[in-house]
């Protein structure tokens, strides 16, 4: 194998707690993780010399801090790897929109690496990896939608409804820093268990980072009052998209037909099984 194609799906909080603050700054969180069969995609081709090269970059973001160059190269010290690989990515997802674009970035890097370079890592070593580059890459590595604990890397496999959803991006770049940073944010939401949740299902489902997102970023605001005139809207992650879901692809096409043109949007099927393992598995 010299070369190899995958994608880097999209995901979206479907509820978001904030429980606490751990002493080392990091948040206490409680979410629901589920994938999207829309994301960006990464082709990668062999490298003999052990170079490690991305095209095109991103602008702003030295290759020294991209996800994607960073997975690759922590894979090759884990495994003491000589190859190398030249990495073309398609970027569709928006930067600081919440959508998990390079922590899915380096999880397919993570994965398509160690099956270009033949290395057969077992899966939990890969989310290990993963977790030292940020913590919601693991879940990208174990590609099942997922109940989640501590700051988003303990897992627990779920199986939740797949609706059809339309993300609005309102063109601005959230920081997710200023988010946890801001002083009004809710930090003492009261545990609950997977069991809980599920069972009240989406209807009761929130984001904690909502009300401070729509404080500090009043175009994110404008968009979930738009879109939530139209259907039952709410943030993911800490923004800057904002998400719907309804019932049809048919229902989710006619609401992106009434977009304005301050937006930019897609829509997607909620997934269970992330389209990166789906396409390793054929």
């Amino acid at each position: 194998m010299n070369a190899l194609t995958l994608p880097a799906p999209a995901k979206l909080n479907r509820l978001l707690h904030i429980i606490g603050r751990r002493a080392d700054g990091y948040h206490k969180l409680q979410t629901l993780f589920q994938f999207l069969d829309h994301g960006d995609e990464l082709r990668f081709q062999l490298r003999q010399d052990g170079e490690v090269r991305l095209t095109p970059g991103l602008p702003g973001v030295p290759d020294s801090d991209n996800l994607i160059v960073r997975a690759a190269r922590l894979l090759q010290a884990e495994s003491g790897c000589s190859l190398g690989t030249d990495i073309q990515l398609t970027k569709r997802l928006p930067m600081g929109g919440g959508l998990g674009g390079g922590s899915s970035n380096a999880a397919t890097t993570l994965l398509g690496l160690d099956r270009l370079w033949q290395l057969e890592l077992p899966l939990g070593r890969l989310a290990e990896l993963g977790l030292q580059l940020g913590a919601d890459v693991p879940v990208f590595v174990h590609g099942q939608a997922a109940w989640a604990e501590g700051i988003g890397e303990k897992l627990t496999p779920v199986a939740l409804d797949t609706p059809w959803f339309v993300v609005v991006h309102p063109r601005i770049e959230v920081a997710t820093a200023a988010v946890f940073g801001a002083p009004q944010l809710t930090r003492d939401t009261a545990p609950i268990t997977m069991a809980r949740a599920l069972q009240g299902g989406a209807p009761s489902w929130h984001n904690d980072c909502e009300p401070t997102v729509r404080s500090l970023y009043p175009p994110v605001a404008e968009a979930l009052d738009w879109l939530g005139s139209r259907a039952p809207a709410m943030l993911t992650g800490t923004g800057a998209c904002v998400f719907a879901w309804l019932d049809s692809r048919a229902d989710a096409k006619r609401l992106l037909a009434d977009l304005p043109d301050r937006y930019t949007a897609f829509t997607a099927r909620g997934l269970n099984l992330s389209p990166l393992h789906a396409a390793l598995g054929r």
